[in-house]
């Protein structure tokens, strides 16, 4: 008879700290990646420039992601699935206010914080979108199709004014993302040598008030 044993609790801990340490190197990475990929496009980054960037050698890169197309896909998955979560709260049931309010502030937040990401996914668009045109076409067309869906579900039930549900979300999208793909014209426009958090929330502030009164909801 073959006796079961349980794992060691030290392997299970050493499994977990090596788990953990893939997880913040593979971050790492993809933060610098991101910062590389945006000021020099796909063509012109290097993963020894990533590598650099990030701190790591350049085999660790290799070693996670195997290739510059490979991690430039996993920069540009990255972005399109943190851009989605945010769209988590535009449920039947939720407040039309309070969630269309969430979404754009978590989406300017992300701008504010993720620029670089955001550089990368309009490049990638304005090249005709060869890596994520799948995604688009699925992905966030099942999102875009369900959470509009849910709006039209709101505007029947009189919560809110007639919109086009659909084109609602290509204008929150334009003026979310703009203030990270295109800071350098708002910061000549203004006047500053970058956007500021100050001018950054004023900027919420305006998107935030705009789009809810559009919408009827204040």
């Amino acid at each position: 008879m073959i006796a079961l044993t349980s794992p060691h609790p030290d392997d299970a801990a050493d499994d977990a700290a090596k788990g953990a340490i893939r997880q913040s190197n593979e971050a790492l990475i993809l933060t610098a990646a991101e910062q590389v990929f945006a000021g020099a496009g796909f063509s012109g980054a290097t993963m020894a420039a990533i590598a650099e960037a990030c701190g790591l050698p350049k085999a660790n890169l290799h070693y996670y992601f195997g290739s510059k197309q490979a991690l430039y896909r996993a920069v540009l998955a990255r972005t399109l699935s943190d851009w989605l979560v945010p769209a988590h709260g535009i449920t039947p049931e939720a407040d039309p206010r309070a969630a269309i309010e969430a979404y754009i502030r978590a989406k300017m937040a992300l701008s504010a914080l993720r620029p670089h990401a955001s550089r990368v996914f309009a490049n990638e668009l304005l090249h005709g979108a060869p890596v994520l045109g799948e995604l688009l076409a699925t992905e966030l067309r099942d999102m875009v199709r369900e959470k509009a869906a849910v709006i039209d579900g709101w505007i029947a039930a009189g919560r809110m004014a007639p919109v086009d549900s659909t084109h609602l979300f290509f204008t929150l999208w334009a003026a979310t993302q703009t203030y990270a793909d295109f800071d350098v014209q708002v910061s000549a426009v203004l006047g500053r040598p970058g956007l500021a958090p100050a001018e950054h929330a004023r900027a919420t502030e305006h998107v935030v008030q705009l789009v809810l009164r559009g919408c009827g909801l204040l």
